[in-house]
């Protein structure tokens, strides 16, 4: 196995350093590898806070001077070719490569596990993290999101083992070669460069096979496309999933609030009854495929029940903001229908364990891409929301698409018969809902935008004052 390539490398330049995963790999560049690491962004975040205080040079703003002493930039897919670093970079002749190729050159020397899928890669990333750590392999891991436990998007471990999120949104992730790799499930997601559904499924399928010799993939049959591409799918597999005929199942399931609890079963032994610390159906089938994969590299089962006990979750991954006796606030990244009704069925279930009446959902579209491509789908979505907001759409890189705005979303809700919706603008949002809101109130906010920083705010008018 040969050593990566980054190493050859003295002063490595992030255009867009401030993304969760590119702050993450610029971490572990200057941490663990010790290359020199600067970087720019647009806007100032805690995340180039975290940066600054690892010693990483960080700019605000793109200009040509930024990347003074360079010798390979790295950008991420919301860079366009006019930024005014990568044309300095390209006019330099210094080497430029994407964010997934730079992790791909970190993993190249270790024994790599990468988690993909449509939906539940940051909670199944951190979550492998954590039983690893728990196991004492110590890992590196890159993660997309900030996961509580440690605090951080990033662990670094000094073993073999390399644990990284492996998003499917540009393609870029078939540069990983993987030892193990988990695959969650294949929605309807990133038209904008897919096009359509057919090549979703093919590009996962070339993910699936790229499970190196030796390893094992591990992938939920509860997803029809999966099981259907497993049916002739010829390297060492095991199946998780809720259903009967998976490898590794749950049954006797309790939902108790932000708790889990489940038996589980792999093949004809039954495992135990694990207690799960994060709530909502979908994440036991994530923390199914944790089972499997500590089942694989040898994990006892009590560590394996220690891990998903302690595991505190990743932020806006159903986190609460604030909770007293007549309100409680939570924060989600859902950006995508199946999430989106993934997360209220999970808020649902914690409001009635936890006596609260109704729930109030303040949903901010994510791209006017996904807007566009995912209307009815969207409309369809809200079912568990007594009282439902709407507003902008958060534009993310994307340039607006004529005619495509959350208005459109609205009207589609209104013609399915939801009653109690309305559209706020953002500004407006946190005075709308301290003037709906009534004691015995669920409010989750909904949205990959900015829309969470509001909980805070909303938290202290309702929650801390009270």
């Amino acid at each position: 196995m040969r050593n990566s390539i980054i190493m050859d490398y003295k002063h490595i330049h992030f255009i867009g350093i401030g993304g969760i995963g590119m702050s993450g790999i610029a971490s572990i560049l200057r941490d663990n590898r010790g290359v020199t690491v600067s970087g720019s962004d647009i806007k100032n975040s805690h995340l180039l806070d975290s940066l600054r205080e690892r010693g990483i040079n960080v700019f605000l703003g793109h200009r040509p001077e930024n990347i003074a002493g360079a010798d390979l930039v790295v950008y991420s897919s919301a860079i366009s070719s006019d930024n005014a670093e990568f044309a300095e970079a390209k006019r330099r002749n210094i080497a430029l490569i994407k964010r997934a190729e730079c992790l791909a050159e970190l993993m190249k020397d270790k024994a790599a596990i990468t988690i993909s899928g449509s939906h539940g890669k940051t909670t199944t990333t951190s979550l492998v993290t954590h039983m690893l750590i728990q196991a004492g392999f110590a890992p590196t891991a890159a993660i997309g999101g900030i996961v509580k436990n440690w605090n951080n998007n990033i662990y670094l471990g000094e073993s073999r083992y390399f644990v990284a999120e492996a998003d499917e949104s540009d393609g870029t992730f078939l540069k990983y070669e993987p030892l193990y790799s988990i695959l969650t499930n294949i929605d309807y997601e990133h038209l904008d460069y897919y096009k359509d559904y057919a090549s979703i499924i093919k590009v996962f399928r070339q993910f699936m096979e790229k499970t190196k010799e030796g390893g094992c993939l591990i992938a939920c049959a509860d997803d029809f496309n999966i099981k259907r591409i497993l049916a002739d799918f010829r390297k060492p597999f095991i199946t998780f999933g809720l259903n009967k005929g998976c490898d590794v199942s749950a049954s006797k399931i309790e939902q108790n609030g932000f708790v889990s609890k489940f038996d589980c079963l792999y093949r004809d032994k039954f495992l135990g009854r694990f207690t799960l610390s994060i709530p909502g159906i979908h994440n036991i089938s994530n923390s199914l495929a944790v089972i499997a994969l500590g089942q694989k590299l040898g994990i006892d089962e009590e560590t394996i029940h220690k891990s998903l006990l302690t595991y505190k979750g990743a932020e806006r991954r159903l986190e609460i903001k604030g909770e007293s006796r007549e309100y409680l606030i939570i924060d989600d990244y859902a950006h995508h229908p199946t999430e989106i009704k993934a997360t209220l069925d999970a808020a649902r279930k914690i409001a009635e364990h936890k006596s609260y009446k109704r729930i109030i959902a303040v949903f901010q579209p994510h791209r006017f891409s996904r807007t566009k491509f995912l209307l009815d789908e969207f409309s369809e979505s809200f079912e568990q929301a007594d009282y439902l907001i709407i507003t902008d759409i958060y534009a993310a890189s994307e340039v607006p698409i004529a005619g495509v705005n959350a208005g459109n979303l609205y009207d589609k809700i209104k013609q399915k018969g939801k009653k109690n919706i309305e559209f706020v603008k953002r500004e407006d949002i946190v005075i709308r809902v301290l003037d709906i809101a009534t004691s015995g109130d669920l409010i989750i906010t909904l949205g990959a935008g900015d829309i969470g920083k509001l909980t805070d705010e909303l938290s202290f008018r309702l929650v801390r004052k009270n």
